[in-house]
């Protein structure tokens, strides 16, 4: 019963907290629509910390009184200070992490719902801060437009890891002194268990989030069976988040439940995160992509040995390495806003530092093994 009651008492803390932050965001904020959507989330954390206060008085607990805590203090004061947007990424970090804190609590189940809706009614509001302040500039200024190229950022990572990986442990091997044909051994053994390791580290990855996917939305449908008012009211917070009108919102959200499909593949969507058609992606494919980007990266230090030997094969290596870890440092500059010549340097110095590194380790232990 202790146990229960100290969890009550957190429980309270927390939603009252919340509450007490989601009222300073609304005296903050001048746009009425915002304003009205962080009043509702207030009152929706005040009607939570009920729910903890009423089982605190069924055990005999008095009401204490409440204080809020540092953190939603120096919150409010922030955002009364340079404005709500300042803050709510960090609000809706934290509202994410915490989404799916009463799942365990069998009593919660309630709230539980209504808590990972509301994570994802702040995270859309965080990512909509308003006409006219990120996405004029998004588009007037073009360097923004590259700027998300995840699929180029992971292609050019994957060579990079195999080239510097494999650039380094042939650079180890050749400092020992050993023949050539060890080195060429010991670079594809190299390139291959680097590639296999990539590929299944990034199938693992891919299948896990995919699986995880599968079973919230699972979940979600659940939910919308057992309580399909809590959902329709938590969607039409989420398009009020995305800057609809409050009315507007509800009657969205309202139409949208009609279709029960409809409603768990926009609710997936916007309160998960999830692309239901795509469920993370397939993770052969990605397995395959990996290999292949690590493989592309590890050949260049190895391919100079098949025909090479001794110090002219340790040059060659060195040269193509370089040069590849040049490329790579222009194509990072597609994403780090830095010049390709700074890129393309700093690329090369810590690329040749990491193979020298190993290099003289494995002169050494050559040297003392020998």
């Amino acid at each position: 019963m202790a146990e229960d009651i100290k969890r009550y008492r957190d429980n309270l803390r927390d939603e009252l907290n919340g509450a007490a932050l989601y009222t300073a965001l609304a005296g903050a904020e001048q746009d009425p629509v915002r304003k009205d959507l962080f009043l509702q989330l207030a009152q929706a954390e005040s009607g939570h910390a009920q729910l903890w206060r009423d089982k605190l008085q069924a055990a005999g607990v008095a009401d204490e009184r409440f204080v809020p805590d540092l953190r939603t203090r120096l919150l409010a004061r922030l955002a009364r200070r340079f404005g709500p947007r300042f803050v709510l990424p960090t609000i809706a970090a934290a509202e994410f992490a915490d989404r799916n804190k009463y799942a365990s609590q069998s009593d919660a189940h309630a709230i539980s719902a209504e808590e990972r809706g509301h994570a994802a009614v702040v995270q859309a509001v965080a990512a909509n801060p308003g006409p006219g302040v990120g996405a004029d500039i998004a588009a007037a200024e073009p360097w923004h437009r590259g700027a998300s190229g995840n699929n180029l950022r992971a292609a050019v990572l994957g060579a990079n890891d195999g080239l510097v990986s494999n650039f380094c442990l042939v650079m180890g091997v050749a400092g020992a002194g050993t023949p050539n044909h060890t080195i060429l051994l010991t670079g594809l053994a190299g390139l291959i268990a680097g590639a296999c390791s990539m590929a299944l580290g990034e199938w693992l990855s891919v299948t896990n989030a995919r699986e995880l996917a599968q079973t919230q939305i699972a979940r979600e449908a659940e939910e919308l069976e057992q309580t399909p008012l809590a959902e329709q009211h938590e969607l039409a917070l989420i398009l009020q988040a995305k800057g609809l009108h409050k009315a507007d919102a509800q009657r969205a959200a309202a139409e949208i439940m009609q279709n029960k499909q409809g409603a768990l593949d926009t609710l997936v969507r916007e309160e998960l995160g999830i692309d239901p058609a795509e469920l993370g992606g397939n993770p052969w494919s990605a397995a395959g992509t990996s290999f292949v980007l690590f493989t592309t990266g590890a050949i260049f230090p190895v391919a100079p040995f098949f025909w090479l030997k001794g110090h002219s094969g340790v040059g060659i290596c060195v040269l193509a390495s370089g040069a590849v870890l040049c490329g790579i440092g222009m194509l990072t500059s597609l994403f780090n806003g830095r010049s390709p010549w700074y890129s393309a340097a700093r690329q090369l110095i810590f690329g040749c530092v990491a193979a020298g590194v190993t290099y003289g380790v494995g002169a050494a232990l050559g040297t003392t093994l020998s």
